[in-house]
């Protein structure tokens, strides 16, 4: 884990207050203490949560500790990654994935909603 990141680990109580309560994006990276490969994404979670930080809050639940989220969002398989907006899980990502296609995820999720620009707004 970067120290130049604010890491929380998200527990059964914090979880809707951290998460589904929050003004910004978060994303959430589940993972298993028991989980052996947490080492081969941990760097690629670590170095875009260092250039996201100041969008997007970067939060870890740890599926054996709480239990009731992970079966509320149906974790089975880790790493799982769920990238939250206004409290819904927009995406979801099973397994590993690229530096450069985590970023483009990142980026899009900090996105602006696009403006509607239908012939009826207009008039």
């Amino acid at each position: 884990m970067a120290s130049h990141t604010q890491w929380i680990t998200l527990t059964s109580a914090s979880f809707r207050h951290e998460v589904l309560n929050a003004n910004t994006p978060v994303l959430v990276d589940c993972w298993a203490s028991w989980w052996t490969a947490f080492h081969q994404i941990n760097p690629v979670v670590c170095g875009v949560a260092i250039d996201f930080s100041r969008h997007i809050k970067f939060r870890r639940l740890d599926i054996a500790i709480a239990e009731d989220w992970a079966d509320c969002y149906r974790i089975r398989v880790v790493p799982t990654l769920l990238f939250f907006k206004e409290g819904q899980v927009i995406e979801r990502v099973v397994g590993g994935l690229p530096e450069a296609d985590l970023n483009r995820k990142l980026t899009s999720l900090i996105a602006p909603k696009p403006i509607s620009r239908s012939c009826v707004s207009c008039l």
